[in-house]
């Protein structure tokens, strides 16, 4: 798993322009929610090791003048990137299908997620532009 970390990290710095800010989900708690994943297929869900990930990124993204940033996960791909409702019934897992109830666009639930992730990272940015000064009146 370590090469394959290895792997992709360098892949994700190397195809990137400096200054690049990575946008990833804080996985911390992964591993509980796994537990309610049937025996049998829980070693592939927790195999892959998101810490090792992190850290390979964080340290080529670093030789990089580039920044890697985590960001809460929850509703990631339960909201609609086009109008912002979130709502369970927006996503079916089960054929990776993202409906909104309320605007009706659809997409991939993953691709969903990847379009948050970026929304996230913008505002990141946006918000580290804003200057920390006080406007007297």
């Amino acid at each position: 798993m370590q090469d394959i970390n290895h792997q992709v990290s360098k892949a994700l710095v190397e195809q990137n322009p400096k200054h690049m800010l990575f946008v990833l989900e804080d996985l911390s708690d992964i591993r509980n929610v796994t537990e309610c994943v049937r025996t049998r297929y829980r070693y592939v869900s927790v195999s892959w090791s998101f810490y090792d990930l992190e850290q390979k990124l964080i340290y080529k993204a670093k030789q990089n003048q580039s920044s890697v940033i985590k960001v809460d996960p929850r509703y990631t791909s339960q909201c609609c990137p086009i109008c912002g409702h979130t709502e369970k019934s927006n996503r079916n897992k089960k054929i990776h299908l993202f409906s909104c109830r309320n605007c009706g666009y659809k997409s991939n639930d993953d691709r969903i997620g990847a379009m948050n992730l970026y929304r996230m990272g913008i505002n990141y940015l946006a918000d580290s532009q804003v200057p920390n000064t006080v406007v007297a009146e």
